[in-house]
């Protein structure tokens, strides 16, 4: 492990002992309510009592389900939209100012229209997290589009590349590392908006025992669900990464 990981890795770590060491100590003189804000150690002892229960594990296997659902749907269409629209002018011309215009909607708007639409089952959760995660895609693949060097483009045209050759071999290449930073945010966005759905209207998934622990004064447990997600953001959100720098060798620092 070299020493830049150490620092990437031992700086977080040491801020969050500091934080949660600071707070622990305001809980325990009594300057927080323990009632609406528990400490860290009645957290850690919930999240304890929660994970020996299956409804639990129920709610997370159907969140992370609508998540990684509706990530793969959104994040493939924003990147074909997005390439379409980086690459064909006709096509920017004519669609991208519907997207620009979907994209200021409020998409938490949204999710009752989408509950009406699709019930309370699964699906409308999926579409909710899809419709959250496409648009940082489409706009981060359109960016990277036309970030990429003219100079590079006017020389493989020079060299006799066909279109295809150039988008595949330039374009795409070129502009594969911003639309892995939309990817990865859309990530992140798809577990939101699965979650946002689930709040609206349904009978399972973490959103829903947010909501009913909360109801039940169980403040602890809501903590102790509500770190978690924050943990399965930061998971799903580090794979992503990873595989970003498996494919993409050529962006490494």
């Amino acid at each position: 492990m070299t020493q830049s990981l150490w620092y990437r890795i031992g700086l977080p770590v040491g801020v969050f002992v500091i934080f949660v060491a600071i707070w622990q100590i305001l809980s325990v003189t009594g300057t927080l309510n323990p009632v609406t804000f528990p400490s860290p150690l009645e957290i850690t002892i919930a999240f304890g009592e929660l994970v020996t229960r299956g409804y639990f594990w129920d709610a997370t296997r159907i969140t992370l389900l609508e998540t990684l659902l509706g990530f793969i749907i959104g994040a493939a269409l924003g990147l074909v939209i997005g390439a379409l629209t980086g690459t064909f002018r006709t096509f920017r011309t004519a669609f991208y100012p519907f997207v620009v215009a979907f994209q200021n909607t409020p998409r938490v708007a949204l999710a009752p229209i989408f509950l009406t639409w699709f019930g309370f089952g699964i699906t409308s959760k999926v579409v909710m997290a899809a419709v959250i995660c496409f648009f940082p895609v489409v706009i981060n693949t359109v960016a990277g589009i036309a970030g990429v060097d003219e100079n590079a483009k006017t020389l493989f045209r020079s060299l006799g590349a066909s279109k295809a050759q150039t988008f595949f071999r330039l374009t795409l290449p070129g502009a594969s590392a911003m639309a892995f930073a939309g990817i990865k945010t859309a990530l992140t966005l798809a577990l939101l908006g699965a979650i946002v759905g689930e709040f609206v209207g349904a009978s399972e998934g973490l959103g829903v025992l947010i909501k009913e622990l909360n109801f039940q004064l169980e403040v602890a447990m809501g903590f102790a669900v509500v770190i978690f997600l924050a943990v399965i953001g930061l998971v799903l959100y580090g794979l992503i990464e990873l595989l970003e720098k498996r494919l993409i060798t050529w962006a490494r620092d």
